[in-house]
């Protein structure tokens, strides 16, 4: 099987500095998949919510571990907005 080895590419920096914009423009010029780690850790926070595993502020670090097996965070293709969709066990949560 021919494969071509790819880079991965992240990109750091403050916060509104432009990190996402120019992330999703070089992605789509070198044909590689951007992806979203704000989304991500937006997805496993609204997990935790959900499941009670944030009360008063306070994070149950040791629950939300043992439930990461049960987190799955996938990006789907969205045609309408031409943006990529944060998927939380199988429900759009964009």
């Amino acid at each position: 099987m021919n494969q071509t080895k790819r880079l991965i590419i992240a990109i750091d920096g403050h916060s509104s500095c432009g990190k996402s914009t120019l992330a999703k423009a070089l992605a789509k010029k070198l044909e590689y998949i951007f992806v979203d780690s704000g989304a991500m850790y937006r997805g496993v926070t609204l997990y935790a919510l959900r499941k009670g595993l944030i009360e008063d502020g306070i994070l149950d670090e040791k629950h939300l571990i043992e439930s990461l097996k049960d987190i799955r965070l996938e990006f789907e293709f969205n045609n309408s907005t031409e943006k990529s969709d944060m998927i939380l066990n199988n429900e759009n949560v964009e």
